[in-house]
């Protein structure tokens, strides 16, 4: 796999592009011509104040809500997302802040419900079993005792680790994460962004939700800013600095003296 770097710029299409997407919640206009560039082998960093569209935005690529104008296009062709089935077929899976897992099952459970492997009218648990193992293995995700242990049992970052993993075991291309390290510790914390950067280095395209800025110059190759429904700024992460990003989330533009003090662009 071709290595890139997080200055360089995507050598091909983008793989999921957003052009003028609009959502109204009857008088309420939620997001205004949105437009929004996903590559392939990069993370990107999706950020905003509350209520800046972050979540709707989220959930009209994911097929959970239908724009009502604009046009979605995955690999260069448009695509109409109508729900997360499609959206799960096309290689778009999204871990949401509630991680959506059962804690009354085990990991490998969690990782199959729904989606649960037969053989002759039974489960196949030895081969689920063996998906999973190789799933969190290729992953590096080796903090769990033993893929059987109940999700009840699993830390925080443990948790987070298991919603991904059951997420990119699908031949996903595209994974969302929404506010992935909210309310871990700082051990947690660095266990899911080192996972970030593996599924960046397997080459999926990966979008993070996030308010925490350390997470986000940690990890992000790109950064995107939404304010109040308008995508005000989308460029390579090291065109920022806290100053300027803030200013971005809270204002929706730049005022001359962050210009002035910004980071130098590259080629």
């Amino acid at each position: 796999m071709a290595q890139v770097t997080p200055d360089s710029p995507p050598a091909t299409e983008p793989l999921l592009k957003v052009r003028g997407l609009e959502k109204h919640f009857g008088a309420v206009q939620a997001l205004y011509a949105v437009d929004l560039d996903l590559p392939a082998g990069y993370v990107t960093a999706l950020c905003g104040d509350n209520g800046a569209g972050k979540s709707v935005l989220t959930k009209c690529i994911s097929g959970v809500y239908q724009p009502d104008h604009g046009q979605v296009f995955w690999e260069g062709m448009p695509v109409h997302v109508r729900s997360t089935r499609d959206a799960s077929r096309l290689g778009i899976e999204t871990v949401y802040q509630d991680l959506a897992l059962c804690d009354n099952l085990d990991i490998v459970q969690n990782m199959f419900l729904g989606r649960e492997r037969l053989r002759r009218a039974f489960l196949d648990e030895d081969d689920m079993e063996r998906e999973a193992a190789k799933t969190l293995a290729s992953l590096r995700v080796t903090t769990v005792r033993s893929i059987r242990q109940p999700v009840a049992s699993l830390s925080g970052g443990q948790r987070q680790s298991v919603a991904v993993a059951k997420a990119v075991m699908w031949n996903s291309k595209l994974v969302i994460m929404d506010e992935p390290t909210a309310a871990l510790g700082v051990n947690q914390t660095r266990q899911v962004l080192d996972l970030v950067k593996r599924l960046r280095d397997r080459g999926l395209a990966v979008m993070v939700i996030s308010h925490n800025l350390n997470d986000v110059f940690e990890v992000a190759d790109r950064i995107a800013v939404l304010h109040l429904g308008r995508m005000v700024t989308q460029d390579k992460a090291s065109a920022f600095d806290r100053q300027s990003l803030v200013e971005y989330m809270t204002t929706g533009s730049l005022s001359r003296t962050a210009r002035r003090d910004a980071p130098a662009e590259t080629s």
